[in-house]
């Protein structure tokens, strides 16, 4: 049977919370009347990630070694993945896996070829909030992006986005940015490329142990929009 979807959970020091979330994905994926892949890109964990994911049944492992960043790991698994449809998923799912049947309808009621899950279009739907200097530096970022990307997005940072592959696959072989300031560069690609994004509200709670570390990655992912930006510039004046 041909692979539907894949979902593709990108993991770094993961081994305390893992397996409860592989096997949350794993009962969805068991509900579907699709063929399901489920894939961890293991982004050069010290811990026991690895283990523990193989140990999982059905669950494909891939290794990247050393650590890349998110960015990287997420257009590892998307160009190793086999499904029409890729979702990745943060690996503390803060957006329930059970959303992606949000994003799906979103799909297909829209004809779009990406579906990225929002915290800022709907507020009440998230449960548990981000601290409060957490949650200005986000939104200050997602107006940089705004401003100087052009994508009307107002939340481009929820690790919960699903892409239809054929139409999206080219912006993640394009795609430069490894660690957390991914985003805005793909969905910057997929709109170049002539892909439509709907952005979609979804069920969204914190989770205190996130890999963001302040003020170390915020600086970096202000960095690469910097560069995105430049990049784009010279892009637009090329001859």
């Amino acid at each position: 049977m041909e692979t539907y979807l894949s979902i593709v959970v990108p993991a770094y020091n993961e081994e305390l919370r893992i397996d409860a979330t592989l096997r949350a994905i794993q009962c969805y994926a068991a509900a579907q009347p699709f063929r399901v892949e489920i894939i961890v890109v293991d982004d050069g964990s010290t811990d026991a990630t690895a283990e523990v994911v193989g140990r999982c049944r059905g669950v494909r492992l891939l290794r990247v070694s050393p650590n890349r960043g998110k960015g990287h790991a997420v257009r590892h698994g998307a160009l190793g993945a086999a499904g029409k449809f890729m979702l990745f998923t943060d690996a503390d799912l803060s957006a329930p896996i059970e959303e992606a049947d949000t994003l799906f309808a979103a799909l297909e009621s829209s004809g779009a070829d990406t579906a990225i899950g929002s915290r800022a279009i709907r507020r009440d739907l998230i449960g548990v909030r981000q601290p409060l200097m957490r949650d200005y530096s986000g939104r200050c970022y997602n107006l940089l992006v705004q401003r100087l990307t052009g994508l009307e997005i107002h939340d481009t940072q929820c690790g919960f986005k699903l892409f239809r592959m054929e139409r999206t696959r080219r912006a993640f072989e394009l795609q430069r940015v490894e660690r957390f300031g991914f985003d805005p560069e793909l969905l910057l690609l997929i709109a170049r490329l002539g892909g439509k994004i709907v952005e979609v509200p979804v069920h969204w709670n914190h989770r205190p142990t996130s890999k963001v570390r302040f003020p170390r990655d915020p600086m970096r992912m202000l960095a690469d929009l910097v560069g995105l930006r430049s990049r784009t510039n010279r892009a637009d004046h090329s001859p």
